[in-house]
């Protein structure tokens, strides 16, 4: 009865506003003075995620509660932000499944799963995430981790359309979440790692039919180019043939938009492959990777650029956050864009001319010492050329920051920042062969592997950590951190209550004085958080929501302690809201480990040849080392069954789960030496014990 109210209220609500004329344009540009409502994915245009919202405040968060609970079905990573307008909230789940549900409640309205192909699984990088949907009237609008864009009735869940936007030869996915301006909803892509040529498009709104598509590098210079955009920076390539592997450049997550000016800014992403000196040999900053591009939306063309990273050779993609505000520098206000990607700078640019104006490392580096304020340009230290022989970088792929959302508050005219530390070896592999089936990074895989040495393998541990950052972006300086051992903890959402919000990889769900960082409040959910929190009011009453549930490319590849951190257990939609419930004593987030005994190869060649080709095509998902990082099944810890159908699973894949088949890339003999790697390392890490022979 009570959906059937809603459904009833909704179509009034719409029917009144279009009677008025107040058609989703306006109340999508003027979202910041609709504080209850999370109408847009970052809130406003801007992506500020700031909310004016003060009911809880320094002052009372201490009294926070559990006001519901909504599980999704599934243990995969949980990225959403949710949108929540007219009585409804709106978010996203692992393999696209969206839902809507009773924003004071927590009740399911409706859901709908796009059916995305399961072994499609192997072309996502980085887990099946999806970062959330967009509202457009009476549509709720949503991508696939499949490549496809799909519209959904905003009152009942049915389809209004359903359309392909990538190459399915090719392996694109997606994971982002979609923006609509005017009626247009622009939507990018991922996959660069395995070799795609990077683009954004824009469909209308109404039959999702392509209205433009801007495309990121320059294709086959022996064909036209598309604008001379691209034709400009096919002079940026030189050497090579960066079309065969596509080039990158992946418009994956990042995205903002300017009303005022008309510009929407995108994020561009690495290359393909990662490595400079096997991608453009002959050298040349390559654009537009890790840029930030400026593009009209009416029709998609090209204004202006800022390259973060020229001639990216370390993954450090520009795909991260950006926001947008007007900042008084050096006594002039200025309409600046900031950003801190991957690469570990801290960047403040004009977001009219796409000018250069200042810059400064907001974690550890050593790949390069400063950004030259005259060029704009990072300047490269000799320690992280690694064209002739390994270098041990920070950043490393993982980046200073990822993909986790800031925000910018302008009370406090501070920017948080979800900050980590991590190093890899990065190295040049001169017998580089593309290969459509597997990562192409031109990296060494040799140089992926953890020490065996267990004094090494600490350093490593100790030198991977993660804080929350506020940042000064006037003066590029630190004001105050609250510091974790691990990495890969959520996206930030501020408030005018002076309150700063974040979940972490542990599993805290935490609230810090926005000015002094001070702790104020702190849950313990029992699983790993990565996604960003909202907060919005119903019936005078304000809230606070985050989706609870670990994942992502750390959590998949293992991060040493990650597997024992975090449970298998379905993902959730977290609201709290004063008064609300104390949880119960969460689920133990300790794994229990159950020593198996196997049968082991003592052949260390098999075992060699096995820890290469786990490295070359499975460690993106079970882990460096085989240390699965709780999300997935971790391979050491098969028992007698699940070894016995090991080669059954590589080989044949696993329906329904997302595990393809792999006996493509992999011959029997090579599937049997990887299980005989898995098995060693489940006994030299002692999960298993090897059975006397």
């Amino acid at each position: 009865m009570k959906n059937i109210q809603l459904l009833l209220i909704g179509i009034f609500i719409f029917a009144v506003s279009c009677s008025q004329g107040d058609d989703y344009s306006t109340r999508a540009l003027s979202a910041d003075s609709d504080s209850d409502n999370w109408l847009l994915h970052g809130r406003t245009y801007d992506e500020s995620r700031f909310s004016p919202l003060k009911d809880i405040n320094d002052s009372n968060v201490k009294d926070l509660g559990l006001a519901w609970s909504f599980e999704t079905g599934t243990n995969r990573g949980h990225e959403a932000t949710p949108i929540v307008v007219d009585g409804m909230m709106f978010i996203s789940a692992p393999w696209s499944v969206v839902f809507a549900l009773d924003p004071i409640t927590g009740e399911e309205i409706w859901s709908f799963d796009p059916q995305a192909d399961k072994a499609w699984a192997r072309n996502a990088c980085c887990d099946v995430v999806n970062r959330g949907v967009a509202v457009w009237g009476d549509q709720v609008i949503f991508a696939t981790i499949d490549g496809r864009l799909i519209s959904l009735n905003k009152y009942s869940g049915k389809v209004n359309w359903d359309i392909l936007t990538i190459d399915k030869s090719k392996p694109y996915t997606i994971t982002g979440a979609p923006r609509i301006i005017d009626g247009k909803i622009i939507i990018g892509n991922g996959g660069a790692e395995y070799g795609v040529r990077g683009y954004i498009s824009a469909y209308a709104v109404t039959d999702g039919s392509l209205l433009w598509r801007f495309f990121t590098v320059p294709g086959n210079p022996a064909e036209p180019f598309e604008s001379q955009a691209l034709a400009d920076a096919a002079e940026t390539w030189s050497g090579g043939k960066w079309w065969e592997v596509g080039g990158g450049g992946t418009v994956w997550d990042s995205m903002a938009y300017d009303p005022e000016l008309n510009l929407l800014y995108i994020g561009t992403g690495n290359g393909s492959p990662w490595n400079r000196y096997e991608r453009s040999p002959g050298g040349g900053d390559n654009l537009y990777l890790s840029s930030i591009v400026a593009i009209n939306p009416d029709n998609g063309e090209y204004v202006w650029h800022y390259q973060t990273t020229p001639g990216d050779s370390w993954d450090y993609t520009a795909t991260q956050h950006m926001i947008l505000a007007d900042i008084e520098i050096e006594g002039e206000l200025r309409q600046v864009l900031m950003q801190a990607p991957k690469n570990g700078f801290f960047y403040v640019i004009d977001r009219v001319t796409g000018e250069f104006i200042s810059a400064n490392n907001y974690v550890p580096m050593n790949w390069a010492s400063h950004v030259d304020p005259e060029t704009g340009r990072p300047v490269e230290l000799a320690g992280g050329n690694h064209e002739l022989q390994p270098a041990l970088t920070t950043p490393g792929p993982l980046g200073g920051h990822n993909w986790h959302p800031m925000s910018y508050n302008p009370s406090t005219g501070l920017v948080y920042i979800p900050a980590q530390e991590t190093l890899f070896v990065y190295s040049t592999d001169t017998n580089f062969e593309y290969n459509p089936k597997t990562w192409n990074t031109a990296q060494q895989i040799e140089m992926t592997y953890l020490p065996k040495d267990p004094n090494e393998l600490a350093m490593v541990d100790s030198a991977t950590l993660g804080y929350l950052l506020a940042w000064d972006p006037k003066t590029q300086k630190e004001v105050w951190r609250a510091q974790y051992k691990r990495p890969w903890s959520g996206g930030v959402l501020s408030t005018d209550g002076n309150l700063v919000f974040q979940g972490t990889s542990d599993g805290r769900f935490i609230a810090y004085a926005a000015d002094s960082g001070e702790l104020l409040w702190s849950m313990d959910t029992g699983q790993g958080i990565v996604a960003p929190p909202i907060s919005y009011k119903v019936d005078g009453e304000q809230f606070i929501g985050v989706q609870v549930g670990y994942g992502g490319s750390y959590a998949l590849m293992g991060g040493l302690e990650a597997a024992n951190k975090n449970p298998e257990r379905n993902g959730r939609m977290m609201v709290f809201k004063l008064g609300g419930e104390e949880l119960e004593k969460p689920v133990a987030t300790i794994a229990q480990l159950n020593p198996t005994l196997i049968e082991l190869n003592p052949d260390s060649l098999t075992i060699a040849k096995g820890e290469y080709e786990f490295h070359e095509h499975c460690q993106f998902c079970h882990g460096t080392g085989a240390i699965g990082g709780g999300v997935l099944p971790d391979l050491r810890m098969l028992d007698t069954e699940g070894n016995a159908a090991f080669l059954g699973s590589v080989l044949g894949g696993v329906h329904g789960s997302g595990m393809a088949s792999f006996k493509d890339v992999l011959t029997l003999e090579q599937g049997m030496q990887i299980h005989e790697y898995i098995k060693s390392q489940a006994i030299l890490t002692g999960v298993a014990t090897a059975a006397e022979q």
